[in-house]
């Protein structure tokens, strides 16, 4: 008895770009208002960060490896984006943007 084959056999074979009327794009960004602005939101997963980043909501390292959500403003420039945890994201309203301190700094 031979395996079961998951592919079809043969015959017509759909054409993506025939039901929309052209190529279709997905996209996995997302629109979420913030503090009066749209921001747009990505979700990277583990696989797709290779570099270390700082989060801004809790001020800790995301290092590579982890997955985290990068954001920027829609109507403003790439340079913008802040790469996230993606808890921190979720908590930005009951979380601000950490103050970056020196070691020794008055907490007040």
């Amino acid at each position: 008895m031979s395996p079961r084959r998951n592919r079809p056999r043969g015959g017509a074979k759909a054409d993506p770009s025939a039901a929309g009327g052209g190529p279709r794009s997905v996209s996995l960004d997302r629109t979420e208002s913030w503090r009066g602005e749209d921001w747009v939101v990505r979700r990277i997963s583990g696989g797709g960060a290779a570099k270390h980043y700082r989060c801004p909501g809790c001020d800790q390292e995301i290092p590579p490896g982890v997955p985290h959500v990068v954001t920027w403003p829609q109507y403003g420039d790439v340079d913008n984006r802040r790469h996230w945890h993606g808890p921190c994201w979720s908590a930005r309203d009951r979380r601000g943007v950490r103050v970056q301190r020196s070691r020794n700094a008055p907490r007040y």
